[in-house]
């Protein structure tokens, strides 16, 4: 009985906890609304979520805690939790200027109260002695820092304040939300306006900054953006970046330059900021930038080098420079380069839904449309109605609301054939790169499959190549400026925590002043291996592992290794019904912490392993399967069970059988005949794998609202309906499949 009331005391404590007083007065009263959320944002610091958070999650903790501190003008508080969350997020003050618009106003409001005088004039007093205090490299951020969009977070503040009409209470995570989108209106609406002129005028005294329209052979204009230190005034060489998402990144990136001294050069992309030209995103990339290096490579601030940087789109850009090259192009710095046609915007032959939201990120406007792309709800809802809908993916873009030629245009191309081919180098176009060239990305990175696919192909091609791989701990954002500390929620080893941003600026200063080369840069391919703290250094690719483990396709019994060859020959058979758009995800208990989701999956688990081993490279291998259609996407999973139970995510591979074999012809699979489809372009890692860890295979089929689906009629799958799917697809894993995982070993 005592216990019972106990539990019962525990639930009323937990439910008045969820709930706090928040009068509905506060949500047209602008007054009770400034009295009210500090007392709220006082309230929630104290709460059970946030403290639970401290314990599995220190960097949330800590961006929760300084938000709600500034709502609840505790600034010097807030200033050290800043601090605090700086350290946690990147070593060596590399995230020195992270949140530095919120910095500002709390500095601001102690300068404002200390000293007795208005808002503005403290806000100016604040910013520049902040401003003093940073290192150059910091500095280049501020004006993108403080470019909140005011508009935005005031309509958001103003969902979130009528989500509470005629409601006197509000739960923890509603009280949460609230007081984030208050304190961005109230930061950016109190601070931008100042600060971005202030911004300006100190931008003015360090910087010579020139924005010109250049027009093209074929009558086309560019807008290039110029920025040189003033304190430079003899010529030097130029690093030159292509960037489609024009905006305040055009100043960032010609600033970052300019403080490593060199000369930045901008140029964005057709139909971007000043020109009315047709914007084709992809196409015309290699054409155009010959013509901008030659331009640069002859103004007088030149010393008639030109180097190139930039990530994703940026990083393709510099594959697509490089086609053709011109001869003042010296070196490039492609960061997580999209390959396209490879792994954007289908990967591996497979079209993904996030290409119409991104096609309309860079073609609604001159510049980029933050509202629109941002508006997670809005895609993920166009996503869903699809995949519920079952129409063809050609009709994503009418479903959305808005028909897209460009979208169109690139179903028209699910091969990689000519169209792609003729963007970037292809095949012996490869022979005439022969200048230096350093790729970077991360095991995390969205486009890793792009970023090695001319690596790959460069190395292939030119057997003299100097080129250069650096791959570790990173994400898409990561790998194209500095290593966090978290990355996916997970710490990553000390000796990954670098700056790309130096390793890249040394580099130049290696092949543009001849300077020495980054220490870093011990061999070819130079790759961090998780959970040691440690990078190895390889000449190639398939040096990064000495042996490889084969993991069948089988269910053990008793003490069988899932490593051996199976005894005889069988199958598993997999059923997925593409008519089915109501099913619920399925997941499998891997311990008692943790499970992992197995939605239209076949599940395989190895044994416990009695060694540590380190996974290296990426998968290989080979599906032996018969199927009764014509074609269908495979979808595979490899995880870690730690020795604590927590699943870890390994790598991943997905691929349309047809185009397994080449990704430029398609070969439809023969209804109940065994077809053999090859593992490749899969994610690559290098980890440590603890001994007491088991391995998880997870294969399938991919059926997702963020994918095409394949019914596997064999017609273009851009075409087909949830009408073709016909009977439900059978798959027929046969046990002699296997999964072949890369291992180092010293």
């Amino acid at each position: 009985m005592k216990i019972k009331i106990l539990l019962a005391l525990i639930f009323v404590n937990l439910m008045h906890a969820q709930k706090l007083y928040f009068p509905k007065t506060a949500v047209a009263d602008s007054v009770i609304l400034e009295k009210q959320m500090p007392l709220l944002a006082s309230k929630l610091i104290s709460q059970a979520p946030l403290l639970k958070l401290k314990k599995t999650n220190k960097l949330a903790y800590l961006d929760n805690l300084l938000r709600l501190e500034l709502v609840a003008k505790d600034y010097k508080r807030s200033n050290a939790t800043l601090a605090d969350y700086r350290k946690e997020f990147a070593d060596h003050n590399m995230a020195g200027n992270k949140f530095i618009a919120y910095e500002f106003y709390s500095l601001a409001k102690l300068t404002e109260e200390k000293e007795k005088i208005n808002f503005p004039d403290a806000l100016q007093k604040a910013f520049n002695k902040k401003y003093e205090s940073l290192p150059d490299q910091l500095l280049t951020k501020i004006g993108i820092a403080v470019d909140g969009d005011v508009p935005a977070s005031k309509k958001i503040l103003k969902e979130a304040l009528h989500k509470q009409k005629d409601k006197d209470s509000i739960d923890y995570a509603s009280a949460l939300a609230l007081c984030k989108s208050y304190l961005n209106y109230k930061t950016f609406s109190s601070t931008k306006p100042q600060i971005v002129q202030l911004v300006k005028l100190k931008d003015q005294g360090k910087f010579i900054t020139e924005t010109k329209d250049l027009k093209t052979k074929n009558g086309n204009t560019l807008t290039v953006t110029i920025v040189r230190k003033k304190e430079n005034t003899a010529p030097l060489p130029v690093i030159l970046t292509n960037n489609i998402y024009a905006g305040p990144f055009d100043s960032y990136f010609g600033k970052r330059a300019a403080v490593y001294n060199y000369v930045g050069a901008v140029v964005n992309t057709r139909g971007k900021r000043n020109s009315n030209d047709e914007n084709n995103p992809f196409e015309h990339e290699s054409q155009d930038i010959y013509e901008v290096i030659d331009w640069v490579s002859k103004q007088p601030w030149s010393n008639g080098k030109v180097g190139m940087i930039g990530g994703s789109y940026l990083g393709f850009s510099q594959w697509a420079a490089v086609k053709k090259l011109h001869p003042a192009l010296k070196t490039i710095v492609p960061q997580v380069a999209v390959g396209i046609g490879i792994d954007y915007p289908a990967q591996n032959n497979i079209f993904m839904s996030y290409m119409l939201q991104w096609i309309n990120y860079v073609t609604n406007n001159k510049l980029t449309d933050e509202a629109d792309f941002n508006n997670f709800k809005k895609w993920d809802s166009i996503n869903t109605a699809w995949y519920k809908s079952g129409r063809s993916f050609r009709a994503l873009d009418t479903i959305s609301g808005k028909p897209n030629k460009i979208f169109q245009r690139w179903l028209d191309h699910p091969g990689y054939d000519e169209y792609w081919q003729k963007m970037v180098p292809y095949k012996e176009d490869f022979t005439n790169i022969n200048i230096p060239i350093l790729t970077t990305t991360g095991y995390y990175d969205a486009d890793q499959i792009g970023a090695l696919s001319y690596f790959k192909a460069h190395h292939q091609y030119n057997k003299n190549t100097n080129h250069y791989l650096v791959m570790g701990p990173y994400d898409h954002g990561g790998a194209q400026s500095f290593g966090f500390t978290f990355v996916n929620g997970r710490p990553i080893d000390p000796s990954a925590r670098i700056s790309i941003d130096d390793l890249a600026f040394s580099w130049f200063d290696y092949i543009l002043k001849n300077s020495k080369k980054p220490a870093l840069l011990k061999d070819k391919v130079n790759f961090q291996v998780m959970n040691t703290n440690t990078w190895k250094h390889v000449p190639t690719l398939e040096k990064m592992h000495t042996s490889t483990l084969k993991f069948y396709l089988q269910n053990r019994k008793g003490n069988s290794s899932a490593f051996n060859p199976p005894a005889e020959k069988s199958f598993i058979k997999q059923t997925v019904d593409f008519k089915n758009r109501d099913q619920k995800d399925t997941y499998h208990s891997v311990s008692k912490t943790d499970s992992v989701k197995t939605t239209n999956s076949v599940y395989f688990e190895s044994e416990v392993l009695d060694k540590d081993l380190i996974i290296s490279g990426n998968l290989a291998g080979f599906f032996n399967v018969a199927i009764n259609k014509k074609d269908f996407d495979t979808d595979t999973y490899l995880y870690q069970i730690q020795p604590d139970g927590k699943a870890f995510l390994l790598s991943t591979h997905i691929v349309r059988a047809s185009y397994a074999k080449d990704n430029a012809l398609r070969q439809l699979l023969e209804p109940g005949k065994i077809e053999q489809i090859p593992i490749k372009n899969s994610i690559f890692i290098s980890k440590k794998i603890e001994k007491g860890s088991r391995l998880i295979l997870l294969v399938g089929v991919n059926k997702s609202p963020s994918w095409q689906i394949n019914y596997g009629t064999g017609k273009d799958v851009s075409d087909e309906t949830i009408k073709d799917s016909g009977e439900p697809l059978e798959i027929k894993w046969y046990n002699d499949s296997y999964v072949e995982i890369p291992i180092y070993q010293e």
